[in-house]
């Protein structure tokens, strides 16, 4: 028995929700996202509320249960509020600017880093050294933050490099002379 799939998405106001064949699709104040909806799960538009329950009792109809539900649940999260995840950026003369479409990168090389930041994300640098990426599509959002990270990943020993704002970075010792 799915633990998440069995609870009902609420639509927030401001959120239109329409199922068309096999697409659902979610409409709000941040935009548009389209969910292709499995052949194992069933789909039930009540009011504002989302029920998702699944067609048989095979292995794979209840992993898409939940999976349906928490990506729909996402989506209606997306539309209404979006999401966001921040950067932090440590190091000497490491730095980040927005110009248009460009993120760019001062990271230590000997050249920039250049980003093209995708159409439906958007990059805010709140400071040098603290961007912030925001959209509406959560495993979008979540990706660009993944590959501006992977630029210049945290190290252990002088904590330099790129890092989400909540990580932890475990520090290593060194050298003794």
């Amino acid at each position: 028995m799915s633990r998440v799939g069995k609870y009902p998405v609420t639509v927030p106001a401001g959120v239109s929700v329409t199922l068309n064949g096999g697409q659902l699709v979610a409409k709000g104040k941040l935009g548009e996202l389209t969910l292709a909806i499995s052949n194992e799960v069933e789909t039930k538009i009540e009011g504002n509320l989302i029920s998702v329950s699944p067609k048989s009792d095979a292995k794979f109809a209840r992993a898409m249960w939940g999976t349906t539900r928490a990506l729909l649940n996402n989506m209606v999260k997306g539309v209404s509020e979006g999401f966001s995840r921040r950067l932090e950026i440590n190091g000497v003369g490491y730095r980040a600017d927005v110009q248009g479409k460009k993120l760019t990168l001062k990271l230590g090389y000997s050249h920039d880093v250049i980003y093209d930041i995708p159409a439906d994300v958007n990059i805010v640098a709140e400071k040098p050294t603290l961007l912030v990426v925001s959209g509406a599509d959560r495993q979008k959002v979540g990706q660009v933050a993944a590959e501006i990270r992977s630029y210049r990943g945290p190290e252990p020993y002088k904590g330099k490099g790129i890092k989400y704002e909540d990580e932890f970075i475990v520090r290593k010792e060194g050298k003794k002379k």
